[in-house]
């Protein structure tokens, strides 16, 4: 009876129409967030031909969306009280508007605002649209997907870097159309999603206390076979409205604190170093003394993406910890080897950093899954938006405090400081990381 129950699991059903629809729905969610959040740096180098920009400038722009993702704690926790569905349907018509109003100020607190907003309506897209993926997607395909959705987000971001060069010259008006273009992504996905007839998530509908509505959402968009576990169903009867609607100081309860804390360490130390790098990639090219930022720029930027790929193609062959700990010390020992080698030739240098990309990005693969693992079902929205506000914490401070730290002190005190980080990250996720891939933990 027991293998006939996990049989009809809507999770092992094979991947169908409706799983597509909602990875397409996600993956357009995630070139548009990438392109979002990178386009900064571009429109930032083009203004400031125009406008007197200051270190803490250039710093508050580049990282107004990330301070804005910083909200993904508040998302996750409405997501998780009324659910994932009605959050991705609104987010990008929102984003869209405000990528509109950019256009229309040259106010540089307004369009901190702006931009902080923005960074808002993207962390519905990291915490609401990964969750929703993660309970609709079979067991068998989950992981994979999951780290393949980093693929979509790096060609947005990468996208978004290239923006200068492809957009014409007009003036004084260039940053400003460059800070506008993410509206025609986000309208693309806006549209899609409002014709794609996203489901509700049917853990989340069971967490409600609503096996009932929850079967009918499953046989609806996969055939009268599927349904709900045993399990969920035993679960479903003893939630009442208080046990639905928790306190997000779960996370820091015994059972979570330890899963917590490693999923808030090791986005953040990542995205302080990424982010602050990325964004700002032009400027700290040229305090190296080196010339030809365009090349170094693209060479960074396509490492990035054969990181990416290289990260998907090792994700499935190592367990989550090895993984997480050598990308780390990989990463560290690039940074610590640029920053501490004063006198390192530059073509060794051009291939440290680019060895530094390489590295980085295949991590960025762990950021989707890993995440989403960490956390059971009925507390992830929650969860995943605590680990995405710690990070955008981390990354925030990286957009913010590099470009001041390189001004005012050296590229190399930067580079030493986001190397410290990282080695820190990966000490810390050696000793305390759980395994959470199913593979790796029965072996």
């Amino acid at each position: 009876m027991e293998k006939e129950d996990q049989k009809k699991f809507y999770k092992h059903a094979p991947f169908s129409n409706v799983h597509l629809r909602i990875y397409l729905a996600i993956i357009l969610g995630q070139f548009t967030s990438g392109y979002t959040i990178q386009v900064s740096g571009a429109a930032i180098s083009a203004a400031q031909k125009y406008l007197p920009l200051s270190s803490l400038w250039i710093g508050l722009i580049g990282s107004g969306t990330l301070i804005g993702l910083a909200g993904s704690l508040f998302v996750g926790k409405i997501s998780d009280n009324i659910g994932r569905r009605r959050l991705l349907l609104i987010n990008m018509y929102v984003l869209t508007g405000i990528s509109l109003c950019q256009f229309f100020t040259s106010n540089l607190w307004l369009t901190f605002i702006f931009r902080v907003i923005v960074g808002l309506m993207i962390a519905i897209d990291y915490t609401v649209g990964n969750t929703l993926l993660i309970e609709w997607l079979p067991f068998k395909e989950s992981g994979k997907m999951q780290s393949r959705l980093v693929i979509y987000w790096t060609l947005g971001f990468i996208l978004a870097y290239l923006s200068s060069s492809f957009i014409p010259d007009f003036g004084a008006l260039t940053w400003k159309i460059i800070m506008v273009s993410p509206a025609i992504f986000g309208i693309i996905t806006a549209i899609f999603r409002s014709f794609a007839k996203l489901p509700s998530s049917p853990s989340w509908l069971v967490n409600q206390g609503k096996p009932k509505k929850a079967q009918k959402v499953i046989q609806k968009h996969l055939g009268i076979k599927w349904g709900i576990s045993k399990k969920q169903k035993l679960h479903a009867a003893k939630v009442t409205e208080s046990s639905a609607n928790f306190s997000w100081t779960i996370l820091f309860s015994k059972k979570y604190i330890k899963h917590t804390l490693v999923g808030g360490v090791f986005y953040a130390s990542q995205a302080f170093s990424f982010f602050g790098i990325s964004i700002f990639l032009p400027i700290l090219i040229s305090k190296m003394g080196i010339s030809d930022t365009n090349l170094v720029g693209y060479l960074y930027n396509g490492c990035m993406l054969l990181g990416i790929l290289l990260g998907i193609r090792i994700f499935g062959t190592i367990s989550r910890r090895k993984f997480l700990v050598g990308d780390f010390l990989l990463s560290a020992a690039c940074l610590l080897i640029l920053s501490l080698w004063s006198s390192i030739p530059k073509e060794l240098a051009l291939f440290t950093f680019s060895l530094f990309s390489l590295a980085l990005s295949a991590g960025l693969v762990m950021d989707y899954p890993y995440t989403s693992e960490l956390f059971d079902s009925h507390i992830r929205g929650t969860g995943v938006g605590m680990v995405v506000t710690i990070s955008r914490v981390g990354a925030a401070a990286g957009t913010l405090l590099l470009p001041v730290i390189t001004n005012s002190v050296s590229v190399q005190f930067s580079m030493l400081l986001c190397g410290l980080i990282l080695l820190f990250s990966g000490i810390f996720c050696l000793v305390f990381a759980p395994e959470t891939s199913i593979k790796y933990k029965k072996s």
